[in-house]
């Protein structure tokens, strides 16, 4: 599967894959942008770990393979942030797609917040931005992008933990004791809640929650969620034992 993901000129998304369609942006972008020659192969997926080789010609995808599917990874992944100014949001969302993170969790404004969201225009470009992502990276799931949440709602999540430096050491934790001995075992952090710039106040914060520490430095808003979705994966991959 991914070696003839690799091999294809371009990835996309459509929603039915035994009829692939592109959307005019996408027509444009093989067209235009990547100038995609008759005859050569591209990748496209439904997002929800359908995929299928086709060929390019005549400015359209024509099936050339089986339509394959590929089980969602597990456990799932997340990282929750707090927006911040600029388009750091945006990079942060790129990055979080490219690294493999399964939900993007946008934090409604916490007291010490500087970027405040008034409307869902933001939440829209970073999910066109994930799609972006995920068609560069050959992903076959798309990553979920939500919000704006609130920071008790996100803590109160299973597997939640907030970053935090005097926090325990995530690449040491051990399984959950209740999924020892499951067939999919998880992490006891799935989901790395970042803080913005000036942190969580400590009456923010949910007494429970668990807290985790990214390593040794003070990080930047974007450079956590980066550092933190680098983590997880690692974790996760750790987890899967020997191929």
């Amino acid at each position: 599967m991914t070696i003839a993901l690799r091999d294809s000129v371009a990835h996309v998304f459509v929603d039915d894959l035994t009829a692939p369609t592109l959307s005019d942006d996408d027509q444009h972008h093989l067209a235009r942008v990547l100038r995609v020659r008759d005859g050569e192969s591209v990748s496209a997926s439904d997002g929800r770990g359908g995929w299928r080789l086709c060929q390019w010609r005549d400015g359209g995808l024509h099936g050339e393979s089986d339509v394959h599917h590929v089980a969602a990874p597990t456990p799932r992944v997340g990282v929750a942030f707090v927006p911040v100014k600029g388009d750091r949001p945006e990079w942060a969302v790129q990055k979080l797609t490219e690294i493999g993170i399964d939900d993007i969790v946008v934090l409604a404004p916490t007291r010490r917040a500087v970027v405040r969201w008034g409307d869902d225009k933001h939440l829209r470009k970073l999910q066109v931005v994930a799609r972006e992502a995920a068609m560069q990276s050959r992903r076959v799931w798309l990553p979920t992008v939500t919000g704006p949440v609130s920071l008790a709602e996100v803590c109160a999540r299973p597997g939640a933990a907030v970053a935090d430096p005097a926090g325990e050491p995530l690449d040491a934790e051990p399984l959950n004791a209740a999924a020892r001995d499951a067939s999919a075992p998880s992490p006891a952090t799935s989901l790395i809640i970042i803080g913005p710039e000036g942190g969580f106040d400590a009456d923010e914060l949910t007494p429970s929650v668990r807290r985790v520490s990214l390593g040794d430095t003070i990080l930047r808003a974007e450079t956590a969620t980066l550092v933190a979705a680098t983590l997880l994966a690692t974790l996760r991959n750790r987890m899967k034992g020997p191929q």
